[in-house]
This record gives C-alpha cells, sequence and structure tokens, in this order.
C-alpha cells in the first residue's frame, strides 16, 4: 500500500505545511528492506531517521518505538512519526505487535494507510483494523489509479474515522489533506482544478515567474529559461498526471496514455548539454556545436535542429504578442495592474517597458 513511502510523505507534509521538526522511527522489522527503505527517504527529504538494525541483539519493534520515543523528546523534536509493520495478510501476530508498539509510545494518532485499488480487500483490512486499534484516520494511497477514489466512501462508512490524507503519485511531495468536494469532483470526472492551482503555487517563484512574464512579452525569451520552466514542470509532478487534474480528463484517457513523458527529459537533456553562454544566447549555435550538443545528449542533430527552430517560432510568438498586450491601454493597465500586487520595483526589464 505504500506505508512505508506514506511515512516519510507525511513528515514531508507537516515540516512544509506546519513548519514542523519531524523524526521517522523505522520499526517495520518484518519486512526485508523496511528500515533501509525509510533511511533512504530520510536522506532524499533531509528527515532525521530512528533506525536499528534488525536481527541484533534487543532489537524489537517496541523496543526501537521507545528509544526513537526518547530521541525525539530530547532531540527538540516536533513530531515523531512511527513506520509500524503492516501488510495485506492480517493475522494475530501482526495485530499483536502493533498494539503493543501502540502501547508503548502511545500515539496522538493512529493512520492506517490502505491501497486505494484494492477495492474490497481495503475495506475488510480497514474493518479490521479499527475493531483492534483506536484509529485516527485513513489515509489512501493509488488515489491517481483508475479506481478515483470510490473505496473512499466504503473505508469512511466501516470504520467511522475520516479519510485524512490522500496518496496521490509516487513524488514525495504527493499527500494532500483530503477533502470531500475534491474527490468527488474527481469521481465524477469534473478534474480537480483546485488542486492544479495549489501544485502551481508550491512549484512557483512568483517573484521569478514575474521576471519570466516580462522578459517573455519582450521576446528576450533564452534556452535558460525553458530549462527552468521544465524544472517547474517536474516539481509539479508528471504531465500525464497534470492533464489528469482537468475537467473531463476521463473521457481523454486514450489521449493520456500517449503523453510522452520522455520528449521533455530529451528536451532537457539537449539544453543541459550546451553551455550557459550557448543557452543566454541560442543564436550562436552553428553547426559544429549542435553536433556537439546531439553527442552530449544522445540524440540526433535533427533532434537539436528541431528544438531550435521551435525556440524561434516561440520567441517571435512572444514578442508579438507582447506588443499587442503593452501597447497603449494594454500597456498602462498591465503596469498599473503590477504596481496594485507590488511587483513592479527593481525588476529587470521593466526600464525599456516604461
Amino acid at each position: 500500500a505504500g506505508k512505508t513511502t506514506t511515512a516519510a510523505k507525511l513528515g514531508l507534509w507537516m515540516r512544509k505545511r506546519q513548519n514542523r521538526k519531524v523524526l521517522l522511527a523505522a520499526c517495520d522489522l518484518q519486512r526485508p528492506g523496511a528500515v533501509d527503505q525509510l533511511v533512504t527517504l530520510g536522506k532524499q527529504l533531509e528527515i532525521d531517521v530512528h533506525a536499528e538494525t534488525p536481527g541484533e541483539k534487543g532489537v524489537d519493534p517496541v523496543s526501537v518505538a521507545k528509544r526513537a520515543l526518547k530521541k525525539a523528546k530530547e532531540g527538540g523534536y516536533d513530531a515523531l512519526i512511527v513506520d509500524s509493520a503492516g501488510r495485506l495478510h492480517i493475522d494475530d501476530e501482526l495485530m499483536n505487535e502493533i498494539q503493543a508498539v501502540s502501547k508503548s509510545v502511545k500515539p496522538d494518532g493512529t493512520y492506517l494507510v490502505l491501497d486505494s485499488m484494492t477495492g474490497q480487500d481495503a475495506v475488510e483490512s480497514a474493518r479490521t483494523f479499527s475493531e483492534q486499534l483506536e484509529l485516527y484516520g485513513v489515509i489512501l494511497t493509488k488515489i491517481d489509479g483508475d479506481s478515483r477514489g470510490g473505496a473512499a466512501l466504503s473505508v469512511r462508512e466501516v470504520t467511522g474515522r475520516p479519510i485524512a490524507f490522500l496518496g496521490t503519485g509516487e513524488t514525495p511531495a504527493d499527500l494532500e489533506e483530503f477533502q470531500a468536494d475534491r474527490l468527488a469532483s474527481r469521481i465524477l470526472d469534473m478534474g480537480d482544478v483546485v488542486g492544479l492551482v495549489e501544485k502551481a503555487q508550491e512549484a512557483v517563484d512568483e517573484k521569478q515567474a514575474t521576471e519570466d512574464y516580462m522578459r517573455m512579452m519582450q521576446g528576450r525569451l533564452t534556452m535558460e529559461d525553458l530549462l527552468n520552466q521544465f524544472k517547474m514542470l517536474r516539481k509539479m509532478g508528471s504531465m500525464k498526471k497534470l492533464l489528469g487534474m482537468l475537467p473531463g480528463a476521463g473521457k481523454m484517457s486514450g489521449l493520456l496514455e500517449q503523453v510522452d513523458e520522455g520528449e521533455i527529459r530529451r528536451i532537457e537533456a539537449i539544453v543541459l548539454s550546451m553551455t550557459p553562454q550557448e543557452r543566454l544566447h541560442p543564436e550562436v549555435l552553428d553547426g559544429s556545436r549542435r553536433k556537439r550538443i546531439a553527442r552530449g545528449a544522445g540524440v540526433e542533430v535533427a533532434d537539436v535542429n528541431r528544438l531550435y527552430k521551435s525556440f524561434q517560432q516561440m520567441q517571435k510568438q512572444m514578442k508579438s504578442m507582447g506588443k499587442m498586450m503593452t501597447g497603449g491601454r494594454n500597456k498602462k493597465r498591465m503596469l498599473k495592474n503590477l504596481e496594485r500586487q507590488g511587483r513592479l520595483p527593481n525588476m529587470p526589464g521593466f526600464p525599456g517597458l516604461r
């Protein structure tokens, strides 16, 4: 169900949204690699992890949990997230272990992590766990799959506990607070425009976006700007996922399957193969430079030529659009709006506009 990954995602969410100092505790000693997985995620997300080597003397889930709690208190952490054991096949041994860990740390909240795509199996697991533990809430993972969250309705009914979070993808940032109206929109194929806007707000630096916008309107777009745009898109998630958040995405399922994420990576590789000077002044790209860039990116020279031609066309369109938007009344209106938003002073490129 992605339990260990979800523990790390929750730690990242608490740090970003609540400014909490978080400690993760690797207490799943049954699943091979679970401890190493949490340690790796902790390093990746820069979140501290309390981990001990399974099989060593004195290393059992309850002892590890107790020592993690002591470390969290002494280290001035705001929150301790304990990744306990869990699996689809529920037995007395598993439940006894989880109950023992729970008694040892007395958690403020116990979350049950369920795979939303397992359907009725998830509902039965939820029923069993809710009978054995006092659940605070449920976290549904893989909500970006074909099920679109129908399991959430049944799980809420059988446990009597709220859905707290949704795992919406594979990246660490793909965890969001549950909001009923937004999930209902997904189920009814009405999209999630609010979620799309939130992702854009998290990925975009407003000041940088304003500077990029002004450069684009003046036709001064560079390959460096293009590279920054790709980095922003990567922060937001896969293109297929972003398009899937638009209303009516279900009717475009065939089209979404054709979205080529690899094409974006190829373009990014081409730009990264350029020197800083070439990115800022792509007009210097002669035949020999293009051959070198193609070799560095592992593509054909024709691919480099195609990107450069598309880039030139984009520059011309942006410059033409900029002239239309900054002429006469439109220019005054745009400047007035930027002044009102406090974005005008000390912005590069503005003297030319004035």
